[in-house]
């Protein structure tokens, strides 16, 4: 069970406010890194809006989540240019290190790994984004490296 209190404040400062959804749901997944259920039941309260249409909301944008997702999400470019320069290698090797396959999170909690189909940085190939950062150009042999920083930035 989560301690609800932070989204109960989210949906409570948005109260009678219907186009106020994306917004409050934004601040519920930045804080617990997804959406809860019972989270999203208290939103749709506060806000007097149907369950359903808050539900419409958070599946329909990519952004969301409905699972918990690890503290980083590793987000693997496999649009054209990243495939070329070698996106799906840098797939292969990160699921091997992480031990887990695309759309699944560490068994500690650390890592959810992801593909996204273009980020918009064709000239950097291959690229991988980790949170909000974008690492360009990235080689095999940094895999192992990048994982690690990212490892040791939680334990500090």
């Amino acid at each position: 069970m989560i301690d609800l209190t932070y989204a109960d404040q989210v949906a409570h400062s948005y109260a009678g406010d219907k186009g106020a959804v994306v917004k409050a749901l934004q601040a519920i997944q930045e804080h617990y890194n997804y959406l809860p259920k019972e989270a999203m039941e208290a939103l749709a309260t506060e806000l007097g809006v149907p369950l359903s249409q808050i539900l419409r909301v958070a599946t329909f944008y990519k952004a969301f989540s409905l699972e918990p997702r690890g503290k980083h999400c590793l987000e693997v470019c496999l649009g054209t240019a990243c495939h070329v320069r070698g996106g799906a290698r840098l797939m292969a090797k990160m699921e091997t290190e992480l031990g887990v396959s695309a759309g699944e999170t560490t068994d500690d909690g650390d890592f959810t790994l992801g593909v996204v189909r273009c980020m918009g940085c064709c000239s950097m190939a291959p690229a991988v984004r980790v949170g909000d950062d974008t690492y360009g150009r990235l080689r095999l042999d940094k895999v192992s490296g990048l994982l690690r920083h990212y490892r040791e930035e939680g334990e500090e």
